[in-house]
């Protein structure tokens, strides 16, 4: 579970398909005049750079995020929130999910961004300073329990884990039949990745069988490189807020004609 660091990923197409989903997603919420709570299991280091020698080595945001931006219209919250943050760290910055959050959401709502791997912590912390932003370095399971229902009871929760524990596929289920028992209003977001062994499908049948009125979105994309086992990139999102089934739809088009 500590070795994994998204640096080498950031910026991919995958991230491009969950961080499309979340700032429509947020979007949305913030509508409303009310505040709301952000709740992040899997937070990572916030900000990364796509010159660095990290990225550079994968070539994935090349692929991504470099490739595919013209898909969005300039006032789309995704592009809104990439250029919030370029505009503050330079044009090679690309925000991890909790800078997209930041980017989006007001004074009033409330953040919480759990990191457990010791390097990612530090470098989050770093990123994301804001006033209304607690970071845990911390279990994102555990910390996630802790919270529900959060206040404001109104929001949002990303779960993003490395998957490098395998008995993450098998844990999900119970994890957030327990969540949505203590938070049923909440937007509960899980991303996973479509590998070429899918794993994920014994989890996502059993998620869909226990949240029929939830979103599934996958997405399919060539392998980054030759032996990449990741092929697509899914989201499960339970009360999914209205028209982000639209937008899924959309990437999913712009997805199949790579």
């Amino acid at each position: 579970m500590l070795s994994y660091q998204h640096a080498y990923h950031a910026g991919n197409l995958a991230d491009v398909h969950k961080h499309a989903l979340l700032a429509e997603a947020l979007e949305y919420l913030t509508r409303k005049d009310k505040p709301l709570s952000y709740i992040e299991t899997h937070a990572g280091r916030g900000l990364y750079d796509l010159t660095s020698a990290e990225a550079l080595k994968t070539g994935e945001a090349a692929q991504g995020i470099s490739q595919v931006q013209h898909w969005f219209a300039k006032d789309s919250p995704y592009l809104r929130a990439l250029s919030r943050v370029r505009a503050a760290h330079g044009d090679a910055a690309y925000p991890g999910s909790p800078l997209i959050a930041q980017a989006l959401l007001r004074d009033t709502d409330r953040l919480h961004l759990a990191e457990l791997h010791p390097q990612e912590y530090a470098a989050l912390k770093k990123a994301a300073w804001a006033r209304n932003t607690k970071r845990y370095q911390q279990d994102g399971f555990e910390l996630a329990q802790g919270l529900c229902p959060p206040e404001p009871r109104r929001g949002l929760m990303l779960i993003d884990p490395s998957w490098e524990i395998k008995d993450d596929y098998a844990r999900l289920p119970k994890f957030l039949a327990d969540l949505t028992r203590k938070w049923n209003v909440g937007v509960i977001m899980l991303w996973y990745p479509i590998l070429t062994d899918p794993q994920h499908r014994p989890m996502i049948r059993a998620l869909q069988a226990a949240y029929p009125e939830a979103l599934t979105s996958e997405v399919h994309f060539p392998p980054a490189r030759d032996g990449h086992r990741m092929v697509g990139s899914g989201m499960f999102v339970i009360n999914p807020p209205w028209g982000l089934d639209e937008t899924a739809k959309s990437l999913a088009k712009r997805f199949a004609a790579l």
